[in-house]
Protein backbone atom coordinates (compact mmCIF):
# COMPACT_ATOMS: atom_id res chain seq x y z
CA UNK A 1 0.00 0.00 0.00
CA UNK A 2 2.75 2.53 -0.34
CA UNK A 3 2.83 5.27 -2.33
CA UNK A 4 -0.76 5.86 -1.75
CA UNK A 5 -2.55 9.23 -1.30
CA UNK A 6 -5.74 8.98 0.98
CA UNK A 7 -7.82 11.65 1.76
CA UNK A 8 -10.34 11.48 5.30
CA UNK A 9 -12.52 14.07 5.83
CA UNK A 10 -16.01 14.99 7.35
CA UNK A 11 -17.20 16.79 10.57
CA UNK A 12 -16.09 17.73 13.63
CA UNK A 13 -15.64 14.61 16.50
CA UNK A 14 -16.69 12.08 13.67
CA UNK A 15 -13.84 9.24 14.45
CA UNK A 16 -11.50 10.53 11.13
CA UNK A 17 -8.55 11.08 13.28
CA UNK A 18 -8.92 7.73 14.88
CA UNK A 19 -9.69 5.87 11.62
CA UNK A 20 -6.79 7.42 10.10
CA UNK A 21 -4.22 7.02 13.02
CA UNK A 22 -5.78 3.00 13.14
CA UNK A 23 -5.26 2.96 8.88
CA UNK A 24 -1.97 3.97 9.00
CA UNK A 25 -0.49 1.47 12.02
CA UNK A 26 -1.54 -1.59 9.12
CA UNK A 27 0.07 0.49 6.37
CA UNK A 28 3.93 0.18 7.22
CA UNK A 29 6.26 0.25 11.44
CA UNK A 30 7.82 3.66 10.78
CA UNK A 31 4.93 5.98 10.61
CA UNK A 32 4.98 9.97 11.37
CA UNK A 33 2.24 11.88 12.77
CA UNK A 34 2.22 15.98 11.22
CA UNK A 35 0.27 17.70 14.03
CA UNK A 36 -0.65 21.19 11.65
CA UNK A 37 -2.52 23.09 14.67
CA UNK A 38 -0.76 26.09 16.68
CA UNK A 39 -1.24 25.26 20.45
CA UNK A 40 -2.36 29.27 21.45
CA UNK A 41 -4.39 28.50 25.09
CA UNK A 42 -3.96 26.28 27.50
CA UNK A 43 -6.71 23.62 26.67
CA UNK A 44 -5.57 23.46 23.19
CA UNK A 45 -1.55 22.64 24.92
CA UNK A 46 -2.87 20.76 26.69
CA UNK A 47 -4.67 18.57 24.45
CA UNK A 48 -1.58 18.41 22.15
CA UNK A 49 -0.33 16.79 24.68
CA UNK A 50 -2.56 13.61 25.90
CA UNK A 51 -2.57 13.57 21.78
CA UNK A 52 0.99 13.52 21.74
CA UNK A 53 1.37 11.01 24.79
CA UNK A 54 -1.40 8.77 23.56
CA UNK A 55 0.34 8.26 19.76
CA UNK A 56 4.08 8.09 21.59
CA UNK A 57 5.22 4.95 21.19
CA UNK A 58 3.59 4.57 17.57
CA UNK A 59 4.68 7.55 15.95
CA UNK A 60 6.88 10.04 15.46
CA UNK A 61 5.04 13.38 15.87
CA UNK A 62 6.04 16.21 13.82
CA UNK A 63 4.30 19.73 14.70
CA UNK A 64 4.15 22.22 11.81
CA UNK A 65 1.45 24.77 11.15
CA UNK A 66 2.70 26.01 7.70
CA UNK A 67 5.96 24.00 6.33
CA UNK A 68 3.46 20.72 5.44
CA UNK A 69 5.25 20.45 1.61
CA UNK A 70 8.89 20.78 3.51
CA UNK A 71 8.16 18.44 6.19
CA UNK A 72 6.73 15.68 3.72
CA UNK A 73 9.51 15.83 0.82
CA UNK A 74 12.16 14.85 4.51
CA UNK A 75 9.89 12.16 5.76
CA UNK A 76 11.74 8.93 5.54
CA UNK A 77 8.64 6.92 7.17
CA UNK A 78 6.32 4.06 5.64
CA UNK A 79 3.48 6.09 6.21
CA UNK A 80 2.59 9.73 7.43
CA UNK A 81 -0.47 11.22 8.74
CA UNK A 82 -1.08 14.91 8.15
CA UNK A 83 -3.52 16.45 10.88
CA UNK A 84 -5.09 18.69 9.66
CA UNK A 85 -5.22 19.69 6.27
CA UNK A 86 -8.22 22.40 7.44
CA UNK A 87 -6.00 23.88 10.44
CA UNK A 88 -3.11 24.22 7.83
CA UNK A 89 -4.97 26.29 5.47
CA UNK A 90 -6.43 28.34 8.15
CA UNK A 91 -2.49 28.77 9.25
CA UNK A 92 -1.81 29.55 5.43
CA UNK A 93 -4.52 32.32 5.44
CA UNK A 94 -4.21 34.28 8.99
CA UNK A 95 -0.71 34.48 8.02
CA UNK A 96 -2.04 36.52 5.30
CA UNK A 97 -1.17 34.18 2.13
CA UNK A 98 -3.79 35.21 0.00
CA UNK A 99 -6.13 32.28 -1.42
CA UNK A 100 -4.45 31.73 -4.96
CA UNK A 101 -1.38 31.57 -3.45
CA UNK A 102 -2.88 28.69 -0.62
CA UNK A 103 -4.30 27.08 -3.60
CA UNK A 104 -1.09 27.26 -5.54
CA UNK A 105 0.34 25.37 -2.17
CA UNK A 106 -2.38 22.79 -2.04
CA UNK A 107 -1.81 21.87 -5.98
CA UNK A 108 2.62 22.05 -4.88
CA UNK A 109 1.49 19.41 -1.74
CA UNK A 110 -0.27 17.02 -4.36
CA UNK A 111 3.02 16.88 -6.54
CA UNK A 112 5.11 16.04 -3.45
CA UNK A 113 2.43 13.57 -2.03
CA UNK A 114 2.28 11.75 -5.70
CA UNK A 115 6.48 12.05 -5.21
CA UNK A 116 6.63 10.16 -2.11
CA UNK A 117 7.15 6.66 -2.10
CA UNK A 118 4.79 6.13 1.17
CA UNK A 119 1.41 6.54 2.39
CA UNK A 120 0.30 9.84 2.91
CA UNK A 121 -3.08 10.05 4.85
CA UNK A 122 -4.78 13.59 4.90
CA UNK A 123 -7.18 14.43 7.51
CA UNK A 124 -9.65 16.99 7.04
CA UNK A 125 -12.57 18.75 8.16
CA UNK A 126 -15.78 19.34 5.85
CA UNK A 127 -17.07 23.05 6.28
CA UNK A 128 -18.98 23.68 3.10
CA UNK A 129 -22.03 22.02 4.26
CA UNK A 130 -22.87 24.22 7.04
CA UNK A 131 -24.34 27.80 6.88
CA UNK A 132 -23.04 30.19 4.63
CA UNK A 133 -20.44 32.33 7.13
CA UNK A 134 -21.00 35.64 8.20
CA UNK A 135 -17.63 37.22 7.79
CA UNK A 136 -15.98 37.37 4.28
CA UNK A 137 -12.63 35.99 6.46
CA UNK A 138 -15.20 32.80 6.94
CA UNK A 139 -16.30 32.83 3.81
CA UNK A 140 -13.00 32.85 2.07
CA UNK A 141 -11.86 30.13 4.05
CA UNK A 142 -14.56 28.08 3.18
CA UNK A 143 -14.04 28.55 -0.49
CA UNK A 144 -10.40 28.07 0.32
CA UNK A 145 -11.03 24.67 1.97
CA UNK A 146 -13.62 23.75 -0.70
CA UNK A 147 -10.69 24.16 -3.27
CA UNK A 148 -7.95 22.48 -1.39
CA UNK A 149 -10.39 19.62 -0.52
CA UNK A 150 -11.25 19.53 -4.69
CA UNK A 151 -7.68 19.34 -5.67
CA UNK A 152 -6.80 16.80 -3.02
CA UNK A 153 -9.72 14.50 -3.71
CA UNK A 154 -9.38 14.48 -7.30
CA UNK A 155 -5.68 12.80 -6.40
CA UNK A 156 -6.16 10.87 -3.62
CA UNK A 157 -6.63 7.25 -4.57
CA UNK A 158 -8.56 6.33 -1.43
CA UNK A 159 -11.31 8.95 -0.14
CA UNK A 160 -13.44 8.67 3.22
CA UNK A 161 -16.31 10.48 4.55
CA UNK A 162 -16.72 10.71 8.69
CA UNK A 163 -20.38 11.60 9.68
CA UNK A 164 -22.30 10.34 12.49
CA UNK A 165 -19.86 8.38 13.67
CA UNK A 166 -19.32 6.33 10.49
CA UNK A 167 -16.85 6.22 7.96
CA UNK A 168 -17.87 5.83 4.28
CA UNK A 169 -15.35 5.16 1.36
CA UNK A 170 -16.44 7.27 -1.59
CA UNK A 171 -13.22 6.58 -3.93
CA UNK A 172 -12.95 4.08 -5.25
CA UNK A 173 -17.03 2.96 -4.59
CA UNK A 174 -18.86 3.30 -2.24
CA UNK A 175 -18.86 1.44 1.19
CA UNK A 176 -18.94 1.83 5.10
CA UNK A 177 -15.63 0.88 6.70
CA UNK A 178 -16.31 1.86 10.47
CA UNK A 179 -17.60 3.43 13.13
CA UNK A 180 -16.07 6.06 15.48
CA UNK A 181 -16.34 3.90 18.68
Amino acid sequence: MSGRIILVGGGVRCGKSRFAIELAQTVGKRRTFIATSEPFDDEMRERARRHREERSDRFDTVEEPRRLCEVLEEDTADVAVVDCVTLWLSNLLLRGDEPEAILREVDRLVGVLRRRGATTILVTNEVGMGLVPETPLGRTFRDVSGGAHQRLAAAADEVYFGALGLLLRLKPGNLVVGTAR
